[in-house]
């Protein structure tokens, strides 16, 4: 946890009302590898660090895998477990990035604004690119963002019988959601 601080300490706001770079602790990430078989594998993390600078366009994001939670204990013990996030050796995964085209944004106006955003996810030490469509909005100066997107579990090796039974989803759906202060 003393890197995730330190990664982000550079982006602390500057104490001006709208300050350009925005961070926050308690950002959400929900992991949904549902499918007809089985509705269970469906998690959620409430604290997520994530950052952004509306200035130079950079987002990151950083979620301990151990704050995952899932309503059946197995699933949760699986997930952490070493053929899946192996969280003991890997124990956080994360999204270094940027807004595609830079981003312009009046933070006293409010409104919804369309975004692209590509960047690096890493998952087990395992890093792959990732492009995908968010939503930034601004309301009363406050900034927050989302996205939706799908991962490919083999592209960070991640397989076993519940992926081959189709029990786990072998795309499932990651949704990002953060406020900025």
């Amino acid at each position: 946890m003393k890197k995730t601080l330190s990664l982000l300490a550079f982006v602390l706001a500057t104490g001006v009302v709208f300050a350009q770079k925005k961070t926050t602790t308690s950002a959400t990430v929900v992991f949904d590898a549902t499918t007809e078989k089985d509705a269970l594998p469906k998690a959620e993390n409430k604290t997520v660090i994530a950052s952004i600078d509306l200035k130079t366009g950079a987002v990151a994001f950083e979620a301990a895998v151990k704050n995952f939670t899932f309503s059946n204990p197995k699933i949760q013990e699986h997930f952490n477990g070493a053929q899946w996030l192996n969280s003991d050796t890997y124990p956080a995964f994360t999204f270094t990035g940027k807004f595609e085209k830079g981003i312009n944004v009046d933070l006293t106006k409010d409104g919804e604004y369309k975004v692209k955003v590509s960047g690096t996810l890493k998952v087990k030490d395992i890093s792959q690119e990732l492009k995908t469509d968010g939503l930034l909005k601004v309301a009363a100066g406050k900034v927050s963002v989302s996205s939706l997107f799908s991962v490919k579990l083999e592209d960070y090796k991640i397989t076993g019988a519940p992926v081959d039974a189709g029990k786990i989803a072998k795309e499932p759906k990651v949704t990002v959601s953060a406020d900025f202060n």
